[in-house]
């Protein structure tokens, strides 16, 4: 099994939805109250995005162990956090379910309670992921301007292009991979910079 995180999104290129594309931001809106109600306490720190952040640190810096209701949780958390950005980028069309779907999902590293984890890491990580946040922030522009390039094929031709697919499903990988890393605290390895 992969120590790093990986994103599965099965992007429908042909027969696209045009009516719902000009109104993406209002029907995602419901989904976003959603995801945002996970996150009261994001303002203190102890949440990223309605993931359990600080507690799992302290989890594995003073116990050496992952706590397995929060790894269950923060994984539903992360995936709804993924189908929503594949909606809004228009990678598909499928209403972003509050439910598993197969069509969207992440695959996370076993960590085995934490066991394989470093315990002094998790204080260090948020540093260490400072190029990875420069690098990701100029991926997301790009992913903004193909996306832009995207809407405007879907309402003239009903098609995604391929070509904005690899850069948005890698862009949204890319940030699943730094979230793994530094969020999550699910994996140690130090993720790639590739899309």
């Amino acid at each position: 099994m992969s120590k790093q995180v990986k994103t599965k999104i099965d992007v429908k290129i042909k027969n696209r939805n045009r009516a719902t594309v000009f109104f993406r931001g209002i029907l995602a809106f419901p989904v976003m109250i959603f995801v945002a109600s996970f996150a009261p306490l994001a303002h203190m720190g102890w949440s990223f995005g309605g993931i359990i952040v600080v507690p799992v640190a302290l989890a594995i810096i003073f116990r050496g162990v992952y706590p397995s209701y929060a790894f269950k949780f923060n994984h539903a958390i992360f995936e709804l956090n993924t189908r929503l950005s594949a909606y809004m980028l228009f990678l598909t069309d499928d209403y972003p379910s509050i439910e598993a779907n197969p069509k969207i999902s992440i695959e996370l590293p076993e960590i085995d309670g934490g066991k394989k984890l470093n315990r002094v890491l998790p204080i260090f990580k948020w540093i260490l992921a400072l190029p990875l946040y420069i690098v990701g922030t100029l991926y997301v522009v790009a992913s903004i301007l193909v996306t832009i390039v995207a809407w405007i094929s879907i309402i003239v031709t009903g098609r995604y292009p391929r070509w904005v697919e690899d850069i948005v499903v890698g862009t949204i990988a890319f940030w699943n991979r730094v979230i793994g890393y530094c969020a999550i605290l699910v994996t140690d390895k130090y993720p790639s910079f590739s899309l």
